[in-house]
């Protein structure tokens, strides 16, 4: 039996990848009758669509072996119940759900079934009404939180954060190329701000994410079909040095350019990942004396202390969330959001109302 049981539900709607390159399946799945050690059942509210979803279904990482799987990493919930051992959360709290360990147990993944058939899921997903998550990946946040902001503190801003704080260790004065705006991208512009970088140069394809990016503190926007993208570059940092480049797209020549215009000590931070497959080449010496050139997981956030910190800015009115957010959807309609985000036509994060 599990703790402070509550009356429940026996079962959900949910978004599910079936097949890669494929629409999401919307459904009805069954919730496990009963909850693990260290497990959380929520109902979340809203949830974010990441950049990487998009990748997931289009299978940039190779075949998934999990199919048929619940996807979604950031969201906003709150708990009906929790399993034995659960310790930092209870009925009724408010969490922020976020795909980075926190606090906690991490508990074995939820068994939910489909069909008649067994379907997969992680510690945390979010594209479905309820569901079973793992104790350290949720963290309470207070009742009346602005619930985007709430989402959004489950990758968007932390990792977004995170790149700046942990994998950059930008420092003031210091200049920074942004290379997609993006949800992640907006964030790492909005962080970057915060620590006064000097220059802040975002570059996209679409000018409507380059706006945002302005209003959330870009010094310089590129569009990057317009044009020598490197040549603009060179020239917005007029005749400074660049000591940090980050790539949000995963393209190998973009991720070689920033290799290229980053100083002898300069950091080269890669948040997108690169196709199965698709390589990058580069003349490594430098590596040897000073230069960086890392990948970013999540931007190495730790929840249980950032969320909290990031509250704070939220409360002191530091951060903006209104401008990140672009779109929002029903749980119906989430093929038409993920297309939205494809295609351009949405410049911020879409969320999605459950």
């Amino acid at each position: 039996m599990t703790n402070n049981q509550m009356t429940r539900p026996t079962t959900t709607k949910a978004a599910i990848l079936v097949a890669q390159k494929q629409p999401l399946v919307i459904d009805t799945i069954e919730l496990p009758t009963e909850l693990d050690v260290g497990q959380v059942l929520v109902q979340i509210k809203v949830s974010g669509i990441c950049g990487s979803q998009l990748g997931e279904i289009a299978g940039v990482k190779g075949p998934d072996r999990y199919l048929p799987h619940l996807m979604g990493h950031e969201g906003f919930a709150d708990v009906l119940e929790i399993g034995p051992g659960v310790k930092h959360v209870n009925p009724g709290d408010s969490v922020v759900l976020h795909w980075r360990p926190g606090s906690g147990i991490q508990a074995d993944p939820p068994k939910y079934r489909w069909r008649g058939e067994q379907l997969n899921a992680g510690w945390v997903t979010t594209f479905n009404r309820h569901a079973v998550v793992s104790e350290n990946r949720c963290t309470p946040v207070p009742n009346d939180i602005d619930p985007d902001a709430a989402a959004l503190f489950g990758c968007a801003i932390t990792t977004g954060f995170g790149v700046i704080e942990n994998n950059a260790g930008l420092r003031m004065g210091e200049s920074v190329v942004v290379f997609g705006a993006g949800g992640i991208g907006l964030n790492i512009i909005q962080a970057a701000s915060l620590l006064s970088a000097s220059t802040i140069i975002a570059v996209d394809l679409f000018d409507s994410r380059l706006e945002l990016a302005r209003q959330l503190g870009a010094t310089h926007i590129i569009n990057s079909s317009h044009g020598d993208v490197e040549a603009m570059i060179q020239n917005s940092l007029a005749g400074q040095l660049l000591d940090v480049f980050i790539d949000n797209t995963g393209v190998p020549t973009i991720i070689e350019q920033g290799y290229r215009l980053t100083h002898s000590n300069g950091r080269v931070i890669l948040v997108g990942v690169p196709r199965q497959g698709n390589k990058a080449a580069f003349h490594t010496l430098p590596l040897h004396f000073g230069k960086i050139l890392t990948g970013s997981h999540g931007g190495e956030s730790k929840p249980a202390q950032d969320i909290p910190r990031y509250l704070r800015l939220l409360q002191q009115g530091r951060l903006q969330i209104d401008q990140i957010v672009s779109a929002r959807y029903s749980l119906d309609d989430i093929n038409l959001a993920i297309e939205a985000m494809r295609n351009g036509s949405t410049s911020g994060r879409v969320m999605i109302d459950l």
